[in-house]
Order: structure tokens, then sequence, then C-alpha cells
């Protein structure tokens, strides 16, 4: 450990998908063991956070670079960050990246006191013995991975002597896919502190030309926006980002970062009707093909729905909205049927349907009224669609030149019928009989993910998680709109015989419009003049042939000053694809194959260093104060390792302790500020992984000022009601049941209550019921109300308010109905902002300590540091009902007590205001 103050620096950098965080100096974070195969929640090292020194700022970040590279789709990128203790005692520093799920590290290294630390790329199994032998012996060994959606974690720390600084580099690399169009860099920028040299560079090459290059950032204000440079060339395009530390400041003087959100750069590149673009660089050639205008070939796709118990509530309303959704997009040209299932299979029609304007009517109304029931017997469900599909075909009810594809949605295991894994796959292996396309959506972490994995792959298709978030009708309508128009057949991509070997993956079951086929492979023959590619495919109407010539290129020559330009990019390109497609075969086949592609695939992934599921990165730290070295691990996670880990999230073990300390799973990049239920007062805490929690109690028909901004003209008052009479338990609950939302310089104000919300502009007024549907669209306001349910108000250019409208039995002896309020855009509003939730919209530091048993053993109590105040806190649950208004959210957060004395400025009784529309 640390000297007597320990401190944790925790830099997160994140390029590609992911993000770059950098927390305050003092923050603290929890670092969780999860084994290779199954996690042992009890081996995981918690680090225990110290009381936060006096002295502030006694690790100050000189530097955060990010430096990205891409040439012909495949990123390089090398993040590098200079940390200096000012204290003169030792102190721990910890680094954590997020980088996308996709990418590979390939290199790590440390320069503590002009000595570098160099990270080993060795095989899975002799890392985790190496882990496992240190843990033995005491020593303070830490094996650290985690995952979201597309990224996982890097972590390491290191302990650093007085007056010394350390310099962190971690490089990894990618190959960029093409979906819908283009190809994504996205990077989360949420720094938390201000940075003396702060920089993110990202260098496009693309021998093709570059088509539209576009960048921008969520957080960009008119005084930033200047400090975005890009230019764009013929082939090749520079952005960068550097403000100074003037210009990341929220306000003169103040120490809060402006830098808050997503920088984000899209491109393309140009095509040709051709065989495509083929490179050949140092012996190794690669080949992305994407023709452009070709017509869609119709598709004929029966949707397999699970209405099973288990997709009750806000699974089965986000299936049902994205299903009509999907609906309209079809076109008439396609053909599709609805297959819902649970222990009963239920057909919509006995074949599939011609996509008429009236047929999708019909369907659309057919599937508003999907409910949930039952078992899940997915073998019948899926063999019933394979079944419609062979019927048709044999009938010539369907296109000649048309694709069939099954698309099964899911959230369980079967649990009737045949529920055996292997047999279902086996059955619909034999089904389908490489007929069709098979692609699976699992929903949530209760599906057997690897299950629908394998059995998609088996049949010409592709499984995809469907995260259990506000956003997962969209995520159903992204994964759509990516297979919705298939434009090739059966696509072939020949090379000349005797003149290349070790080639990756050449044959694909289908081509979709917006997405690229990439072949890589290794050059036997010096004699490139007659290097001729073939590609051949099944169209819309003809059958497809093209071919070409490839081009040699001498990149030293061509491009002399462009150091960014790494020479071996084919070949590594090569080897990452290569590892990639293995991964992927090691899943399906006989044992054999199964084990001769997982050895093929480690061989690779050591001779490359390329951190796989096959191999892990080893750093070993400097020696600690005991003598004794304490190497960290790297790992990769495979998918299924992914939704185990997030299974086991809300559960953070310390070590030696009898409780555990739950911990949010974050979703949103964006932190949401709320007042729910008697009234709960919730402080999301994205870069922290966290959330605090207090209450407000006083007498019914108090009106507190929840926001309260002059600068940007945002007012929001609430007035609370307590229960009918007094419960026998003694307590009187109160909730809010009023709003007034105030918008001086838009000239906008709103009345919500629990039975209607009036809306007020430039004099002109307008009243909406809850007990409809329906909206208010203005050129400063938008209002859009769902029956009984929630209100969403946005304001032009502004902050964006949900309320969400709790209705109680009417004839209930002590409850009445109330509303519960969430901010949203928060980053919109000026640094003055306050009132009880206005306070928090710009961030909170705060340092927990001290954690031991409370009155509860499942809610341990701490100390908390916050605003120079020493706070008795415990870790609790609260309510967020954004995804389930019924029953809502548990959120795991810090409890804080009477009314949350010391962490909100000054005492609740300030926040009390005289009336709905006070601006004051």
């Amino acid at each position: 450990m640390s000297g007597p103050l320990g401190v944790r620096l925790l830099l997160l950098l994140l390029w590609g998908c992911g993000c770059l965080w950098l927390a305050n100096p003092t923050s603290g974070a929890l670092v969780i063991f999860e084994d290779d195969e199954a996690p042992e929640e009890m081996t995981g090292a918690t680090k225990v956070l110290q009381k936060r020194s006096t002295n502030e700022a006694m690790v100050e970040v000189l530097s955060v670079t990010v430096d990205c590279t891409v040439t012909n789709r495949f990123a390089h990128t090398v993040m590098t960050s200079v940390a200096l203790n000012k204290a003169n005692t030792s102190k721990e520093i910890f680094f954590d990246v997020e980088l996308p799920k996709s990418a590979f590290i390939t290199n790590f290294s440390m320069e503590i006191e002009g000595k570098v630390y160099v990270g080993n790329v060795k095989e899975k199994e002799k890392a985790k013995k190496q882990y496992e032998k240190a843990v033995s012996s005491g020593q303070t060994a830490g094996l650290v991975k985690a995952s979201g959606r597309k990224m996982e974690k890097f972590s390491v720390s290191v302990n650093i002597a007085a007056e010394s600084n350390v310099t962190f580099i971690l490089t990894y690399e990618e190959l960029l896919q093409r979906k819908l169009g283009q190809y994504e860099i996205l990077i989360r920028v949420k720094p938390k502190s201000l940075v003396e040299q702060f920089q993110i560079s990202t260098n496009i090459y693309e021998p093709q030309g570059l088509s539209h290059v576009d960048a921008h950032a969520t957080f960009l204000s008119n005084e930033l926006l200047p400090l975005v440079e890009k230019t764009v060339l013929e082939k090749k395009a520079h952005i960068s980002f550097s403000p100074t530390v003037e210009q990341q400041r929220k306000c003169p003087g103040c120490d809060g970062t402006l830098i808050d959100g997503d920088f984000i750069i899209k491109y393309d590149v140009n095509r040709q009707e051709s065989v495509g673009d083929i490179q050949i660089v140092n012996g190794y050639f690669v080949h992305f093909f994407a023709p452009p205008d070709l017509p869609r070939v119709p598709k004929n796709v029966v949707f397999v729905i699970d209405r099973s118990g288990s997709m009750s509530g806000t699974k089965m309303a986000q299936t049902r909205d994205a299903l009509v959704a999907i609906l309209e997009d079809l076109h008439e040209d396609d053909h599709f049927a609805l297959i819902q299932f649970d222990s009963a299979i239920l057909s919509w029609k006995e074949s599939l349907t011609k996509a008429t304007k009236e047929n999708v009517a019909e369907a659309k109304n057919y599937a508003r009224s999907i409910r949930d029931n039952g078992a899940t017997d997915i073998n019948q469900a899926v063999l019933d669609g394979v079944e419609m599909l062979k019927r048709d075909r044999q009938a010539n009810r369907l296109p000649e030149r048309s694709v069939d594809m099954i698309i099964l949605l899911t959230d369980g295991m079967p649990n009737s019928g045949v529920s055996d894994i292997r047999k279902i796959q086996e059955n619909v292996r034999s089904a389908v009989g490489g007929n069709m396309s098979l692609f699976c959506l699992g929903f949530g972490n209760d599906v057997d993910y690897n299950f629908l994995d394998v059995m998609s792959k088996e049949n010409k298709g592709l499984a995809r998680r469907i995260f259990e978030a506000s956003d997962a009708t969209l995520q159903l309508q992204d994964f759509y709109e990516e297979v919705a128009s298939p434009l090739l057949l059966e696509v072939d991509l020949v090379y000349p015989d005797n003149a290349v070997d070790y080639v990756t993956t050449s044959h694909f079951p289908q081509l979709f419009n917006g997405s690229e086929i990439v072949v890589a492979g290794r050059l036997t023959d010096n004699d490139l003049d007659n290097f001729l590619v073939e590609v051949l495919g099944q169209g819309f109407e003809d059958n497809y042939k093209v071919q070409g010539q490839a081009s040699v290129f001498d990149w030293n020559v061509m491009y002399p000053d462009e150091t960014y330009i790494f020479g071996d990019f084919t070949e590594r390109l090569w080897a990452y694809l290569t590892i990639q497609q293995l991964l992927e075969k090691s899943k399906t086949g006989t044992a054999d194959e199964k084990a001769n592609a997982t050895a093929k695939a480690l061989e690779m992934s050591l001779q490359y260093s390329f951190v796989t599921p096959l191999t892990s990165m080893v750093v070993t730290k400097p020696e600690t104060e005991d003598g004794t070295d304490s190497p960290l691990i790297a790992d990769k996670l495979t998918e299924e390792q992914r939704q185990q880990a997030e299974r086991l999230r809300p559960m953070a073990y310390s070590r030696g302790a009898s409780h555990f300390i739950p911990a949010p799973v974050q979703y949103a990049p964006s932190p949401v500020y709320l007042v729910d239920g008697d009234p709960h007062f919730i402080i999301e805490l994205p870069g922290r992984n966290d959330s605090l929690c207090f209450n407000i109690n006083n007498a019914p028909g108090t009106i507190f000022n929840l926001v309260r901004d002059p600068e940007a003209g945002v007012f929001v008052n609430g007035q609370i009601i307590g229960d009918k009479k007094i419960p026998p338990d003694g307590k009187i609950n109160t909730y809010f049941w009023r709003f007034g939302i105030v918008h001086q310089t838009l000239g906008v104000s709103l009345l919500v209550t629990t039975q209607y919300i009036s809306v007020s502009q430039d004099g002109k007024d307008a009243k909406l019921l809850w007990t409809d549907t329906g909206s208010l669209k203005g050129p400063n306001v938008d209002v859009v109300v769902t029956k009984d349910g929630s209100l969403t108000v946005t304001l032009k250019d502004s902050v964006k308010f949900v309320i969400l409208l709790h209705k109680v039995w009417k004839k209930h002896p002590y409850h009445r109905d109330y509303l519960g309020f969430y901010t949203l855009d928060t980053h919109l509003l000026s640094p003055s902002v306050h009132g009880l939730l206005g306070q928090f919209y710009h961030g909170i530091e705060y340092e927990v300590t001290d954690l031991r048993p409370g009155e509860s053993p499942e809610k341990p109590d701490a100390t908390m540091f916050a605003k120079g105040h020493q706070l008795n806190v415990t870790r609790g649950w609260q309510r967020d009902f954004r995804r389930d208004v019924k029953n809502g959210d548990n959120v795991p957060c810090w409890f804080i007590h009477n009314n949350g004395s010391g962490l909100i400025d000054g005492a609740a009784a300030d926040y009390v205001v005289s009336s709905l529309f006070t601006t004051v």
C-alpha cells in the first residue's frame, strides 16, 4: 500500500467506442477479481479508501494524450499519461483504461524514475498461475477486468515515491467495422478535473479517398467549437482537440471542467463499381469489398418473438415498440411472418405475407396485442419458422432471388418442449440445412448468450446482445437496420492459385447495405503483375461477377514523412482478422476442429502480442515497501464472460468482510438527477460508477426550489402533499404532487399536477390531461404526454425534464397519486445553477472511507468527506422508475442522513419558496 495518506488517481482513457475519463485524484473505485472461467467473488481485491489528505492536489496530472492512427480501417491507438506526486510521502497512483471490446491490447509500459516496466503477453493459464502465486504469498496483486456494452477495462496501479512522476503508455489495435454506411470513432471525454496538457489527436489515411469526415462533440460550446481542428484532404484527415487549462474551466477561477461528453468522428471512403480496394504491403494483402449502388435483394423474414413470463413489463413493451417500427421499414417486395411463443406457438398467419401497406398495418395492430405469458419453447418456435419458410419456398410463393432469414428474440433459457441446448442446436441446424440465415437477439442477462451465438453461426447468421436499458427499443431497431437490406448472396472472393496462402474467410453468405467485406492473406508469389482478383455472388436479377487487378504501394516512397503509417499494418490487420475468425471457429465444429482453431489462435496471439481471450498481459510493478514484486494481469473477456461479469456487477465484494457493497450498473453515459417517492433525491455519478441519495422531510404543502439558474432563466419548484391520514405505522409519507417550471428567456411556464399539465407560452395557454396521450410542439418547448405514464418537457437548447405519474388505487385508505421528477441534459445549464437538485448538476467531489457494519447486515455504514464535512453515511437503495414506472429499479447509493445535511448547501429550510413560480 502507499503511504499513510494513500491517494488514488483514476485515469480513465478510452478511444473508439469507449471513453476517456480522468477522475479526481482523491476519488476511489473498486477493483474486482473475476476468474477466467467462473468468478470467485470472495477473492476480489477491494482497495480500502484512506481518509482524504488535507493537502489538496498532492497528485497532479501533467498530461493526457490520445494519439489514434487509422490506416485502411486498421486503428492503432497510443495513450500516454504523466502524473506527478507532489507530496513528501509516497502515493499509490492508478491508471485505468476502458477500450473497445473488439480491440486487442498490444503493449503497456510504465516509466518510473528513468526505469521502464513493460507488460508481457502470456498464455492465460500461465498468467493466472503467476497471479495466484502472488495472491497466496500475500502480495497486493489484482486481476482486473470489467465490461460494458462496448468496452472493457484495463487497470494498473503503482506506488510512486515523493516528488516523483510516472508515465503510463498503453497501445491497442482494432479493425474498424463499417456499419450503416460509415466508420465511427467515439471518444467519451470525462476528465472530471483540469489537465495541464490535454490532447486528442486522430489521423486517418484511406487510399480509396475520403468521401466525408465529420467531427462533433456533445459538450462543445461556442467557445470550445473553434478548438476542434479538422483538416481533410483527398485521402487524409487530421482531427485534434487540445484545450488549455483556462479553456477547460467551467468558470474563471474554478476547478471544474467543461470537458464532459462524447467526441465523435464519423467517416466513409469513396467506392467504385469494381472488385473493391486491394492493398499489398510487405508481402501481405488486404481486400475491402463494398460495391455502391447495388439493388437490394428482397428478403423473407420470420420474426420469432418470445412472449414468456420473463418478458413481462418493460421488455415486452420495448419489443412491441421495436416490432412496430421494424414493420414500418419493410419494403413492399419483402415477405414477412410473425410467430410468438411461450410454451405454446402462435402464428399470425400460416404463411409469409407480402409487405403491402395494408398487410403491414394489420401486422402492426397484431404486434401491439402481444402479451407475456407462460414458459419458453425455443426449439419448436424456431422449427415452425423454418418450416414456414420451406413450405412457402417449395410452393413458389416467394421470389426466386430472395434471401430467407429468421430473427429470434428471446430473454431466457428453454424450459418447455425440448430444453437440451445441444439438441436444439442440432435440430435447428438439421432443419435449416444451410438454406437460410438465423439471427438471434438475446435480451438481458438471463439468456444463455453462448447458446444463441453458436446456433446463429451454425446457420449463416449472428447473435447480438440486447441490453436491458431504456434504449432497448432502439437497439433492436439498429440491429434490424443492419440486416434489412441484403445486396448480394453467397459471395466468394477468389485469388490466384499458388499466389496466396493463409487467406482469411473468403466466402460470405450475404453482404448487407452499409457493411463491408474484408479479406486478408499472405503472398507466396512475388510476381504481382498477374494478381487478378475475382468476386462472385448472387444479385437481385443476375449473378454478380467482377474482376480486377491489385495495386502495389511502396509506403516509404509515397509517404516518407507520415511516420504514423506503420509499415507492417497489413500483416497486423491480417493477424487480427485471422485470430478473430479462429476464435469464432473454436465455438463450432467437431472437437478436433475446435481444438485446432484454439491452438492456432493462441499461437498467433502470442506471436503478435495481442491480449485475446486466450492470453493475458502480465505487468510486474516495481518493488513495494516490503521488497516484493506485485503483478497485475490484463485479460480479454469473451461475450459470455462479459455477461457473467455484468450479472455480478451489482455486487462488489470486500475481502475479509462479511458484507458487500452494492454497486450500480450504469447504462447511460450522462448522469440523471431525480426526486421520486417520499421524496427521495438520487444523484447519479457515472464517472464514479456510483450514486448519492437523501430524503427531504417537511410539512405537507411546503414548496421547495429544485432548480434555480438565473443565468439560463430556468426555475423549477415542487410542492409536497401528505397521505390522506396517518397510516398504522404512524409515519406520514410526503410526495411531490405539483411542479412549476419556468424558462424566463423563452417565455415558457408549465404547471404539472397529478391531474393535468398546463402550458403557457407568449400569452397562449394549452392544457393536456394525463388520461390521454398527446403532445404540444412550439418554437421554444416540446411537451409529450403518454397516457397515465410520463411527461417529457424539452426546452429549446436547454435542459430536458421527465415527470412520471404514479397512480394509486383511488380507494386506497392512505396514499395519493404523486409525481417523480427527472432531469436530463443538465450540462446545458450554466455553472451557477443551484437548488436542491441543481447544485449537483455539475458534479460533486467526495470520498468514502472507514467501511463498517451498520444496523442492517446488508447496509454497511461508512464515513464520507464532502464539501468540508465529515458525514456518517449508509449504503442503501432507492428506486429509479424511468424504465419501470410500476416497480422501479433498485439504485444502490450512499444515503446521507438528516435531510441531506452536510451534502446539500445550507439546510433544507433554505430551499423553501413561497409559490410554484417563484424565480428569486
